[in-house]
């Protein structure tokens, strides 16, 4: 196809449109703005006007509007970062790849695996880059953590683990059904996927339940699971999630195998520890952006560097569509109550 935007100077910035200008498209827009030399925000598009124009006036950009549509239609943007709801992830995806636009979308990319294929096909049929918001694979710790991996040093992983515990559930109304595993834990199965390089789940055993409000159980809230995950390889991992930990945000990485153990993740602010009367003492993160503040900014960074060069994002929309997939398989599992093979998923 003709793509439609017009190519920038080697040096101009690429300019940007942010689709979804809630908590993570906000953040993503002052990294844009304010963090990422070789970008600039070009527009702010939120279906609240009043938040679209709120975050492109506190972050000096030019252009606000509650229509998507005016952006994906604007030659001058080369580029567009989608933190909209998930049930509209594919098909902003595909309308922007089909107008020459390349794109980062926060997770999940899609909520069904058909979404997930009509997306990954349109960015490659437009042969734009297309990236999902898996920062954990540009947190420093994580990113070493894989490269040992890589390396053989860790041996033949046999056992994986990750976590994730939020700081607190605050109003459960907001948490629709399956969050936990759409949008929590799917972070966790990129890791592990991520972590067992070349390996593929094939089976996967979930568990979930209301721990934290059990007075929502009946409304649907699930705020706590386990999954156990098998591979093709022979290994093992367990994911786990809840939505309160008192202590602060919690996310954890582990890989045990033949030549050693890996293990990557604090919950600590910084490296100071008090030693006290009481024992040891050390802040800890209250907030997701603030324990991946830097991954947050590097994603970004590494799609804008994709932009400008042509080169395939390190997390695709194959990659997404992966993890997709284990959560997809884990909700199957929950619903029936016992393990269920990948290969016994249908499309949801």
């Amino acid at each position: 196809m003709t793509h439609t935007n017009v190519e920038p100077p080697a040096s101009a910035p690429i300019r940007v449109g942010l689709i979804g200008a809630g908590g993570i498209g906000s953040f993503h827009g002052e990294s844009l703005a304010w963090r990422i030399p070789g970008a600039t925000l070009a527009a702010v598009a939120d279906p609240a006007r009043e938040t679209a124009e709120r975050v492109a006036s506190s972050l000096d950009c030019p252009y606000a509007t509650p229509d998507p549509a005016q952006v994906l239609k604007d030659p001058s943007i080369q580029a567009v970062v989608i933190a909209a709801p998930p049930s509209v992830h594919a098909d902003l995806i595909e309308a922007a790849a089909g107008v020459g636009k390349a794109v980062f979308c926060e997770k999940p990319m899609a909520v069904t695996l058909a979404d997930a294929d009509r997306a990954i096909e349109a960015a490659s049929a437009a042969r734009v880059p297309l990236q999902v918001g898996f920062n954990r694979r540009f947190a420093p710790d994580f990113r070493a953590a894989h490269d040992l991996v890589v390396s053989g040093d860790v041996g033949q992983p046999h056992l994986l683990r990750s976590l994730t515990r939020d700081p607190e559930l605050e109003d459960p109304s907001v948490v629709k059904p399956w969050t936990i595993f759409l949008e929590t834990l799917i972070h966790d199965f990129d890791t592990l996927l991520w972590l067992n390089p070349g390996a593929r789940v094939v089976e996967v055993y979930a568990m979930a339940d209301a721990l934290v409000r059990p007075d929502w159980k009946d409304r649907g809230l699930l705020d706590t699971a386990v999954v156990l995950v098998r591979f093709d390889n022979g290994a093992m991992a367990t994911a786990e999630a809840s939505f309160q930990a008192v202590y602060g945000y919690d996310v954890r990485g582990e890989v045990f195998g033949t030549g050693g153990m890996v293990t990557a993740g604090d919950t600590r602010r910084t490296s100071m520890t008090f030693f006290g009367e009481k024992g040891e003492v050390y802040g800890t993160v209250r907030r997701n952006i603030d324990l991946f503040r830097d991954a947050y900014t590097g994603e970004l960074a590494h799609f804008v560097d994709c932009v400008r060069n042509g080169t395939r994002p390190e997390c695709t929309g194959e990659d997404a569509r992966k993890a997709l997939a284990t959560a997809l398989t884990a909700i199957r599992s929950v619903e029936a109550g016992r393990p269920v093979r990948l290969d016994e998923l249908e499309d949801r």
